[in-house]
Order: C-alpha cells, then sequence, then structure tokens
C-alpha cells in the first residue's frame, strides 16, 4: 500500500470514527405521560443523564392546543413531558425503568387526585428501537405479576406540543404551592404504595 492509499484510508477511517462519536455523543429526546406534568418534570430532572425537561402535550389530534383545551379531556392528548438525555450517561432502557417507578400504571385514565383521560399514563415512542424498548419493558412488567394490571399506553408519538411558559420549571417557579400539590394529590405516597417505599 503507497502512503497516498495509505494517508486516504487513514483520512477515511478517522472520518467515519469522528461521525460515529458524534452520533454517539448527540442527545436524544424520549416523551412520556405520568399524570400532572410539573411532576414528572420534576422527577425526571432528578436523574443523571438527563440534560433537559420541557411540560406538554402529546398523543391527541388537535393542533396547538391549550391547556384549558387539553384539561377539558377532549383533545385526546395527555400531560407529558419531553426528556432530552445524553445516551452515553443514561439509556433509554433506564429511562423506561425511572418512569415505571414514579407512575401508578395499575389504573386507567387517571394518576393520583387527577382523574381523565389527560392523565393517563403513556410512552410516546419516537422510532422503532424505542416502540421495541418499551413493549418489551411493559411486557416484562406484566409477566413479573408484580401489578395487577398495566393500563399504560404505547403509541407513536406524533407531534409534541410545548405547553405554555407559566407550567415549565413550574416546581422551581412555584416550589410552596407545587409541593402543597404533590403532597395534597397523595403521589408520592400511592407510589410508595405501589413499588415500597424507597430508601
Amino acid at each position: 500500500m503507497n502512503r497516498f492509499i495509505q494517508f486516504a484510508f487513514f483520512s477515511l477511517t478517522l472520518a467515519l470514527g469522528t461521525s460515529v462519536l458524534a452520533a454517539e455523543s448527540k442527545p436524544a429526546t424520549a416523551v412520556f405521560a405520568g399524570g400532572c406534568f410539573w411532576c414528572v418534570e420534576a422527577d425526571f430532572d432528578k436523574l443523571p443523564g438527563v440534560l433537559a425537561t420541557e411540560s406538554g402535550y402529546a398523543g391527541g389530534s388537535l393542533k396547538n392546543p391549550t391547556y384549558e383545551q387539553v384539561s377539558a379531556g377532549r383533545t385526546g392528548h395527555a400531560e407529558s413531558v419531553r426528556v432530552t438525555y445524553d445516551p452515553k450517561k443514561v439509556s433509554y432502557e433506564t429511562l423506561l425503568d425511572y418512569f415505571w417507578h414514579h407512575v401508578d400504571p395499575t389504573v386507567k385514565d387517571r394518576q393520583f387526585c387527577d382523574v381523565g383521560n389527560q392523565y393517563r399514563t403513556a410512552i410516546f415512542f419516537e422510532d422503532d428501537a424505542q416502540r421495541r424498548s418499551a413493549e418489551a419493558s411493559k411486557a416484562m412488567l406484566e409477566k413479573s405479576g408484580r401489578l395487577p394490571h398495566v393500563y399504560t399506553e404505547i403509541a407513536p408519538a406524533g407531534v409534541f406540543y410545548p405547553a405554555e411558559e407559566y407550567h415549565q420549571d413550574y416546581y422551581k417557579k412555584n416550589p410552596i404551592r407545587y409541593k402543597y400539590y404533590r403532597t395534597s394529590c397523595g403521589r408520592d405516597a400511592r407510589v410508595n404504595e405501589v413499588w415500597g417505599k424507597k430508601d
């Protein structure tokens, strides 16, 4: 192999390696619905590897829905959170496991004190790999026999509509109101009943 070919081969290898590295380090997103999006956002913000969270609406048919429309329960959308994460630091499978252990998947069309289809639990997959992982995760949970039933929906993500600005980081902007809501709604108490109290 002459020097020119060696140089060309080395350059191609370097370029491919850089491309793979760039792809691996590129942030990814996942969308989950677990009742009140303030709480889901606050929970995922605690997970190492999560870069950002955004409250919004997903799973419905109405374009550009407002909070008032979604909360009325006639849009098909669920209060949801788009999680941006670093795949090198946290896997999608870890996100799934974390999601399950912060919701009550044993109830249909509600979470804790919030009742209605807009508060259902759901995993909105963005590609086939996420779909397979979500379905496998749910199947494993059902097979374990730990829960009486798993009502969590697995569906295509579709369009994610960010919620109004006052909903973003609500738990940081309004810590007292947020804490009162979370406690009075019984979220943590019920999660502990379903999954066992965390240490």
